[in-house]
């Protein structure tokens, strides 16, 4: 498929009426694949993906034509601000008709432009940033004024994934149900972890761990 091509698929899907649940409710998008590590997973730290999928019961559309049978998913695609400023827009520009409801955006480098150029064009469809690299997060919360862009630390993909899931969480109930799940079991591990600390004992406890 050339660019062109997969420009013109995404105005075609924008013209399409496809029923919620046949659509991603969320979009990834980052500015190269070599930022696939940070933003979806096996990093030095889970990622978006492991959130979605493993966290919250997720699937990856990767076929408008055959969804999954989950009932949310999410899209991943790849749409630099400055190799393919005409496929990041029109990914921005129907993202909404598309039935997306919160797109995530990461990118790396000074330069790291695709989340907040996303945040203007899908606006007001919400977008979260993520600075892939520490060097990259001044030019992702460098919006100005009237321009929103929420973002996370840099390579936390993983936390932007959780807020994506909070912000459909306040019109799907499942959603919701799965982010308090998800929440609890971290209690109940800080509270298991706690106990076998205290009564273990340091020394045990760190021999044991390694």
């Amino acid at each position: 498929m050339t660019l062109e091509d997969l420009i013109e698929s995404f105005e075609a899907e924008a013209e399409r009426d496809r029923a919620p649940e046949k659509t991603p409710e969320v979009g990834i998008v980052m500015g190269s694949d070599s930022d696939l590590e940070v933003m979806m997973t096996g990093g030095r730290r889970p990622g978006a993906y492991d959130a979605l999928v493993d966290e919250l019961g997720f699937a990856e559309q990767t076929d408008f034509g055959q969804a999954p049978d989950a009932r949310f998913t999410f899209e991943t695609y790849v749409t630099s601000a400055h190799r393919t400023p005409g496929l990041m827009t029109a990914y921005a520009e129907t993202a909404e008709e598309r039935g997306l409801e919160v797109i995530i955006a990461g990118a790396g480098g000074k330069s790291a432009d695709l989340p907040n150029m996303t945040a203007s064009i899908a606006y007001p469809l919400p977008v979260i940033g993520v600075p892939v690299q520490e060097k990259s997060v001044d030019s992702v919360i460098g919006m100005p004024t009237g321009a929103p862009l929420v973002a996370v630390d840099a390579g936390k993909s993983f936390n932007a994934a959780l807020s994506a899931a909070q912000i459909l969480a306040r019109q799907y109930d499942d959603v919701r149900k799965r982010l308090v799940s998800y929440h609890d079991s971290l209690q109940s591990e800080v509270g298991t972890v706690s106990r076998e600390l205290h009564d273990g004992g340091v020394e045990e406890y760190t021999s044991g761990s390694q």
